[in-house]
């Protein structure tokens, strides 16, 4: 049995692996993924050896809270309000601490002589006022505290717990120096007073808690983007539905619609529900689902998915599948564990975090025994031991990778590329497969027409094609009246004009009769097809473009061909990408001899046609699985559960909202330069990083070292500020 739970009460990746270790570890579990975004744990686990209940209260042993999954309402909802606290504490942080910071460390700064004689003349005022500050950035923050000691007594210390003990390690520090300063001052020894004066940590505590809520702040605005995508797939499904029950058609809610039931769909109207189509005939947009952009033509008999648009006909159709069990809500659901899941990475990330704070602690406390055992005082032998805890504390590296991230970030942004986190930044540079959409992504997601063959002159072919045509809303004929357009063709009027279904029309002009259409309809109607255009029908049909025949009373006058061509900037960005080592990959739900054609016109390496919406996803995990790391690049809605698989997903800026919500990097416009831009961007940002973390790592050892021969200097000097 599948089970998903809400967690609460985790603030880091230790946290996340403690909980997976503790519940990993109960006999009848198969597994058990945590996802510290999502704030959620799914289980699969035997439900004759374990219950619910039991999961529930192991988690909550381990300290945390769990709860059956709650409405995706309540848990935005639960998100907007930790954001908002979050906001209050991060600017109450900032505001006290900017003047803490700058009293505390105003000697390495400019200042007035008067203020250095006023702090040496009165070392408890300097004192008192670093306290009045730095007391209320801890009862903003006393989140840490509550959870970082909560997690210590129930022996899983975190993150909370180092920087709960760090600052409150820095702030007993602080009072100690206090009140030495005191004793100076009622004993007449000002040495004493000044000594401990310079000694304190209290804006240390305030700028390990306040930078540490920075990255709390910007972590918690990330969480959301996946319930806003469900939210927007949801959206898709219409709210009211006609039926036909009892022999009268009325009007019901969606979610009242029941497998069995006869649904009626006007043009225009959005399926409701999957099913069989039972009356009438229609082109439907299935954009929504598949992404691409021409209308299929359907009739009795065949399948229509939920959210998919009826354009022209009437329609009644039998449910087959309703509410959760329709194709939207199977990428709904593909959308979520995709969220869930986690990268190699992460669970290695996770598994470093669950050991990291308990040894940073030993070795505080070595530290401590260490400088008692060889002679050191009390006072040295402490600030030795805070100084590992506040170097330890997650500020050098909350510092090293964020402040090249930002940049690399806002560079994005100059350049129209908007990446929605660090994380995925990094993971960019790792990638080795690029994986393309074809239709609006690849390609314009529009048909044009891209050749005409003719008998006659091509603006008067062209004219008439678009005169004839002109009844139509199909794509195809809306893809010759605006080429005829382009060109400033005037259209003759028409009459008794017919649309034949899946063939194509027939009209009449000037009492002539007319026909536009495919070859089965150039069939059907007994003509031959000239010689001189049979070349070009089988090149057409071979290069996955769609043909259109024209005939008069007489003979076939002429052939439009018609395809969604590439965009103008695809082969140099594609072209670009291999020169950056990257395999290519098209996947698409069109036919294999369209997407063969895209890819050959482009020079992508390998193929996959003919996906169903729902199996893209399984690609590319399928991909990942084989050892590559992908990124995927892709516009359309049943594109969402595969732009949250990959490493990376990359969504255009003009394709759907829940493609660009489900995905972590968005083009601001079609150019897919973007892509390269994006993949340069990473490489230099984690070149950057790399940088930072080695001189973050280079002055951390240095203090260490230069802590190892602090045995014969005074004690003050002992702080590592």
């Amino acid at each position: 049995m599948r089970q998903k739970f809400d967690i609460t009460g985790m603030s880091c990746a230790a946290c996340s692996a403690r909980i997976e270790r503790k519940i990993g570890k109960l006999e009848g579990i198969t597994t058990v993924a945590v996802s510290l975004p999502a704030n959620s744990m799914t289980v699969d686990f035997d439900e004759n050896i374990l219950t619910i209940p039991d999961i529930i209260a192991a988690v909550e042993k381990a300290g945390y809270g769990a709860f059956l999954q709650r409405s995706k309402q309540d848990i935005l909802a639960e998100q907007e309000a930790a954001e908002r606290k979050l906001k209050i504490r991060l600017w109450g942080s900032v505001i006290l601490l900017i003047p803490l910071f700058y009293i505390g460390m105003y000697h390495m700064l400019p200042h007035p002589a008067a203020m250095e004689h006023f702090f040496h003349k009165n070392p408890l005022y300097y004192a008192l006022i670093q306290l009045v500050l730095v007391i209320p950035i801890c009862i903003l923050n006393r989140k840490f505290f509550i959870n970082g000691f909560k997690s210590l007594a129930n022996r899983s210390p975190n993150m909370d717990s180092l920087i709960a003990v760090g600052s409150s390690a820095a702030l007993v520090y602080g009072f100690f120096a206090m009140g030495a300063i005191i004793v100076g001052m009622l004993t007449d020894n000002p040495a004493l007073a000044e000594q401990y004066g310079s000694a304190l940590y209290f804006e240390s505590a305030g700028m390990i808690l306040s930078l540490v809520t920075v990255g709390k702040y910007m972590e918690e605005k990330s969480k959301g983007r996946t319930g806003t995508a469900i939210e927007k797939l949801l959206a898709l499904a219409p709210q009211n539905v006609f039926v036909e029950r009892n022999g009268e058609i009325i009007e019901i809610a969606a979610e009242d619609l029941m497998a069995g039931d006869i649904a009626v769909i006007k043009p225009g109207g959005k399926i409701p529900a999957d099913g069989i189509i039972i009356e009438g005939n229609s082109s439907i947009d299935e954009s929504a689902l598949t992404g691409e952009s021409i209308p299929v033509d359907k009739s009795v008999g065949d399948k229509v998915f939920c959210a998919t648009t009826n354009q022209t006909g009437l329609l009644k159709m039998k449910v087959e599948q309703a509410g959760g069990d329709t194709l939207l809500s199977q990428i709904i659901r593909l959308v979520e564990e995709a969220a869930a899941s986690k990268a190699p990475i992460a669970k290695l990330a996770d598994k470093i975090a669950l050991y990291f704070v308990p040894i940073v602690m030993s070795i505080s406390l070595v530290t401590l025994v260490v400088w008692l055992l060889v002679g050191g005082s009390f006072e040295h032998a402490f600030s030795c031991a805070i100084a590992v805890l506040v170097i330890s504390c997650p500020c050098a590296l909350g510092l090293a990778t964020p402040v090249a991230i930002t940049v690399g970030t806002g560079k994005g942004a100059e350049y129209g590329v908007l990446i929605k986190s660090g994380e995925a930044l990094q993971r960019v540079h790792e990638a080795d497969t690029v994986v393309f959409d074809k239709t609006g992504t690849l390609t314009k997601g529009k048909p044009q027409v891209n050749g005409i063959y003719t008998t006659m002159s091509e603006a008067e072919f062209l004219g008439l094609a678009a005169s004839i045509e002109q009844g139509s809303e199909h794509l195809l004929a809306q893809a010759v009246i605006q080429a005829a357009k382009e060109k400033g063709l005037v259209l003759t009027e028409q009459s008794e004009f017919e649309a034949i279904f899946g063939k194509g029309v027939a009209c009449k002009i000037n009492e002539k009769a007319y026909w536009a259409g495919n070859i089965k309809l150039m069939q059907e109607k007994g003509f031959v097809i000239p010689e001189e255009f049979m070349q070009q029908l089988e090149a057409a049909t071979d290069n996955g473009m769609t043909p259109l025949l024209f005939a008069d009373e007489n003979s076939i006058f002429g052939l439009i061909t018609i395809a969604d061509e590439p965009k103008e900037d695809a082969a140099a960005a594609l072209n670009a990408l291999k020169a950056d080592g990257m395999h290519l990959v098209l996947l698409t739900g069109d036919n294999r001899r369209t997407a063969a054609s895209v890819g050959k016109k482009l020079g992508i390496e390998e193929i996959i046609a003919e996906v169903l919406p729902t199996d893209k996803e399984a690609k590319i995990a399928e991909l990942q699985q084989q050892g590559r790391k992908a990124i995927m690049v892709g516009d359309g809605i049943n594109d969402a559960p595969a732009l949250k698989r990959a490493s990376v997903g990359i969504a255009i800026g003009r394709g759907t909202d829940i493609a660009v919500e489900a995905a972590d990097i968005v083009l601001m416009n079609d150019n897919l330069s973007g892509v390269v831009t994006a993949v340069e961007l990473s490489k230099q940002t984690i070149r950057n990083i790399k940088q930072n973390l080695f001189w973050a790592f280079s002055i951390t050892r240095s203090a260490f070292r230069w802590q190892q021969g602090l045995s014969s200097l005074p004690s003050e000097f002992c702080s590592i500020r």
